[in-house]
């Protein structure tokens, strides 16, 4: 008897914000559900549209975990064919080979390899060299501060080092992470984030990749000066200066500001890359403007980047609901696409002009 042919899924790469997101989420749910794509219109959102390097990556890193299929492979090419075969739990390592983005490589790969199969003993490493701080892309304090503690309430327990840092232009960055299978307790408590208890700490942190120290001591005094000045308790307030190791150089300040939700800890992180016409005082000002948007501005308790990568491993996992500042186009999007793949229905219901519901049902 022939095992019936699953049909392959036609994707327009240009949908909503038509940007490398639909290429990431697909080729992760593909080798989920075990469904053929096929990408048109690659990145066609884009001022330059196809494949570039971090995307190549993606898919020669999904191809290789999956014993994938695949045609359209190569630098610049906006089609794109993916045909799963079953997910292989390991030890693989990935060089992009420039300062691409090696978390939004890692964020491809980590949903198949935690659904990859039951057997609690095969874990997966994943070694990644390219950029770890990284325009329009989380870098690896946001994952290790802000993503990783939540996939931690929905019982995914992975861990992510970041071994050496990577700015534009030259990258030479690693990222390691370890990633057990997830299992899902039948006891486990449904993902429910809706009020803001009380504010517990907003911690301040500047990292310098060899450039001076006092670079980063000077943003943390100015984005705390500001906070003080709008009424923050400066007993909540604690800042750490950081040397990383790397080559290159580069620069990052960010926040973590966590509340007290359910008896539990929810930390949000607001991160800034320095940049050569910003002034330390000025890079901490504006650090200090991204928190109190957040504590003054809103009641809702997801920013945006952390709202938009929620929602899959959230799909995946039973389900939940939680209040957000914003629903992005590339949330609107990454909702869209879930949808193609899964059955679940993404909701997203106005509260207020600041906040929004945002519901996940399997």
């Amino acid at each position: 008897m022939s095992v019936p042919k699953i049909k392959t899924l036609k994707i327009d790469g240009s949908t909503g914000e038509g940007g490398g997101q639909i290429i990431r989420t697909a080729l992760s749910l593909s080798m989920l559900t075990s469904i053929p794509i096929e990408i048109t219109n690659i990145r066609a959102g884009r001022a330059k549209s196809g494949l570039m390097r971090q995307h190549l990556v993606c898919v020669q890193a999904a191809q290789q975990i999956s014993n994938a299929s695949v045609t359209g492979a190569h630098l610049g090419s906006t089609a794109l064919s993916f045909t799963p075969n079953s997910i292989k739990s390991g030890d693989y390592s990935f060089d992009i080979g420039s300062a691409g983005s090696t978390t939004l490589v890692l964020q491809t790969l980590l949903p198949a390899l935690l659904f990859t199969n039951t057997d609690s003993s095969a874990q997966s490493t994943v070694t990644i060299r390219g950029g770890t701080h990284n325009p329009l892309a989380p870098t690896s304090d946001f994952l290790q501060q802000a993503f990783i503690p939540a996939l931690t309430k929905l019982g995914m327990q992975v861990d992510i080092e970041c071994l050496q840092a990577g700015f534009a232009p030259i990258g030479g960055g690693i990222v390691k992470a370890t990633i057990p299978p997830f299992l899902r307790r039948a006891d486990s408590l449904p993902f429910k984030l809706i009020e803001r208890g009380e504010l517990m700490s907003v911690e301040l942190v500047a990292s310098v990749l060899n450039l001076e120290y006092d670079i980063g001591k000077r943003e943390l005094a100015s984005a705390q000066a500001v906070l003080v000045e709008a009424g923050i308790d400066d007993t909540l307030i604690t800042t750490r200066c950081n040397k990383l190791l790397g080559i290159g150089e580069g620069n990052t300040c960010y926040a973590i500001v966590t509340h007290k939700v359910n008896g539990q800890y929810h930390p949000e992180v607001f991160t800034l890359l320095g940049e050569k016409r910003a002034s330390a005082e000025k890079m901490g000002s504006r650090l200090a403007g991204l928190i109190k948007r957040y504590l003054f501005k809103t009641d809702a308790l997801m920013d945006e980047y952390l709202t938009d990568q929620l929602l899959l491993p959230l799909a995946l996992s039973g389900g939940g609901e939680f209040t957000a500042r914003i629903i992005s186009q590339h949330t609107e999007t990454q909702a869209w696409l879930i949808e193609q793949f899964l059955p679940v229905e993404i909701k997203f219901e106005t509260i207020d002009e600041q906040r929004t519901l945002v519901r996940i049902v399997d």
